[in-house]
């Protein structure tokens, strides 16, 4: 086996399928980490991966690098690109990979996706993959480890930690209460 087929293995194993968006994630996550000079098939501790949508990509780069929001070293910006940003903490290097084009199929359903998968495995990096090193400048609250900062939202009275609160007026206020709430109470 190819360290590609065991990577896309462990992320159709870890997203339930192998679909188009899985390859893709699998190959960008290849591409980011061989840029950084760090072993997909190793667990990377001084690696953080901001991601820019919540589709099948982010499955396949969760899966093969670690890398989760609950160890804060995934990072979700709702960009809605399929496009990652590998980050280096030991050195400070950065790759951003970004999807230049999905080829396309002809094909519907099913056999629309077996085939879009095995296009997408066998077409060239460069014809899927734009590859740009670039900077980023981490916020404080945003590193991994145990919160630094605790404030209080003097609306709601919840706690807020990692830097996340926003003032208004002088008023200290968490994020639903500044910006509005995803959700509405119903007692």
């Amino acid at each position: 086996m190819t360290d590609l087929d065991l990577l896309l293995a462990k992320a159709k194993a870890f997203h339930g399928d192998l679909c188009a968006g899985i390859v893709l994630g699998t190959r960008m996550t290849m591409i980011g980490m061989r840029e950084l000079g760090m072993n997909p098939l190793e667990r990377n501790k001084n690696l953080i991966v901001y991601v820019e949508i919540d589709r099948c990509i982010a499955d396949a780069i969760q899966a093969i690098t670690g890398c989760s929001l609950g160890h804060r070293t995934l990072k979700y910006r709702p960009y809605g690109k399929f496009a990652a940003t590998y980050i280096n903490l030991k050195n400070g290097e950065a790759v951003r990979v970004a999807v230049v084009e999905k080829k396309r199929t002809e094909k519907t359903g099913q056999e629309a996706m077996k085939d879009a998968s095995r296009i997408l495995l066998e077409a060239p990096e460069a014809d899927l993959f734009r590859l740009k090193k670039v900077r980023v400048a981490i916020p404080e609250g945003d590193m991994p480890g145990m919160p630094k900062y605790h404030a209080r939202c003097s609306r709601c009275n919840d706690m807020i930690v990692d830097n996340k609160e926003v003032v208004v007026d002088g008023a200290v206020l968490c994020g639903n209460c500044a910006h509005g709430s995803y959700y509405t109470e119903t007692e």
